[in-house]
């Protein structure tokens, strides 16, 4: 993609009206065209394989392949040259939200967030950056850091090979809260390069796909809430 094209946006999603609401409201963005539209997982991974859109939206839950088993095969572990996948979606069950992290989305968001944070969200995923709906936020953080029912579930935490620095630690912070670099720049009083190359040392010390499975970190071991310390 040129700095002049516009952003290719795929909608995935069974509902007819939600698709052409989520249409209406990106068109009219001189940014961002949709190139194709999909009423189940099937057909989503069929489109986003031929047109290779830079952003995929995707809801959870579809017919013959749900969102979940989608964006792992668009964007999960292994994939080669992955997709952006932003999973649009009303969060019923929040494993869902997990799961969806896990295979490889780069962004999250509740329907009902508006049209403006649907066009942010966009834009920060074609950007290589990734927006979590502050709700969204909310939910994960209280499902990954309740008690856990064995010492077998803590163990999955990953370990960083490094301890972080309190620099990175305060950038994985906002990150996980869903700022984008941008805001996490003006935050920390410090460059949008900055920024970016403190994700991608923590991203090295996590051996972690994405800024998002840096978050879920984050969240895992309570660094998002501020009560753990960088490298814990």
């Amino acid at each position: 993609m040129t700095p002049s094209a516009p952003i290719r946006v795929l909608i995935a999603d069974d509902q007819d009206m939600v698709r052409t609401g989520f249409r209406f409201f990106l068109d009219a963005q001189p940014d961002i065209t949709v190139v194709a539209e999909a009423g189940d997982g099937e057909s989503a991974v069929a489109l986003a394989r031929e047109l290779r859109p830079d952003v995929c939206l995707m809801d959870i839950r579809m017919p013959k392949l749900d969102g979940l088993q989608a964006t792992r095969i668009l964007a999960g572990p292994g994939v080669p040259d992955p997709l952006r996948v932003v999973v649009v979606t009303t969060f019923d069950l929040d494993e869902y939200v997990y799961g969806a992290l896990r295979g490889g989305a780069c962004g999250f968001l509740l329907k009902d967030s508006g049209p403006a944070l649907l066009v942010e969200a966009v834009r920060a995923a074609a950007a290589g950056d990734s927006l979590v709906s502050p709700a969204v936020t909310v939910r994960l953080l209280k499902h990954l850091t309740a008690p856990q029912p064995s010492a077998n579930a803590t163990s999955a935490v990953r370990q960083p090979r490094e301890p972080l620095t309190a620099r990175e630690a305060d950038v994985v912070r906002l990150a996980a809260l869903g700022r984008t670099n941008a805001e996490i720049a003006a935050e920390l009083f410090v460059s949008l390069s900055t920024v970016k190359t403190h994700l991608a040392a923590v991203q090295l010390k996590l051996d972690a796909r994405n800024r998002v499975e840096i978050a879920a970190w984050a969240w895992q071991t309570g660094l998002a809430g501020g009560s753990a310390r960088p490298g814990s």
